[in-house]
């Protein structure tokens, strides 16, 4: 299916890596987009907000403040690459897929993504899948993620009680 591949890492503050396989060829504009955030080190002290086990970890839209909790951090949004949205993406969202965040616009992914802990299958050619787990330890590291313990603050709910925050995301 693809064949040109970006390479990828997130590094956790704890010490966790998840290394990824972008695939340009497949969703040219949201690989461009990560890779330019990546560089830019937008990524660098955000944590994973939204975590539901056996379904997903969402992280790159907020810092996470012990006085103020969540901190949105704004990036321009981009055009969603799915089959619902005109684009092909042949894609699915199995285990260890990375994939854009969006509103219920088509065109308001920006900088939040997510990585599947489990096949969600419904998700195909509604959301931006654009690359993958690289390798077994990498899926393993996000399936740990998706079984922290989470709560609620204020509008928001499935925020890890221990936040997940985001050293870096290299492009190697």
């Amino acid at each position: 299916m693809e064949q040109n591949i970006v390479k990828a890492r997130i590094t956790f503050v704890d010490g966790g890596i998840i290394n990824l396989d972008l695939f340009p060829d497949v969703a040219p504009i949201t690989v461009n987009n990560f890779v330019m955030l990546c560089k830019s080190h937008f990524y660098d002290g955000l944590c994973f907000h939204r975590v539901i086990d056996r379904f997903m970890i969402q992280g790159g839209g907020f810092v996470w403040d012990e006085q103020h909790g969540l901190i949105q951090k704004h990036a321009e949004p981009i055009k969603g690459e799915f089959a619902s949205n005109g684009v092909p993406n042949p894609i699915r969202h199995e285990t260890g897929v990375i994939s854009m965040a969006r509103t219920p616009d088509k065109n308001s992914a920006s900088s939040q993504f997510f990585i599947c802990v489990a096949t969600a299958s419904y998700l195909d050619g509604e959301y931006a899948a654009f690359g993958k787990c690289s390798d077994e330890e990498s899926v393993k590291t996000a399936i740990k993620y998706g079984k922290a313990k989470t709560g609620r603050w204020q509008q928001f709910s499935d925020i890890p009680f221990n936040p997940i925050i985001i050293k870096t995301i290299e492009i190697l």
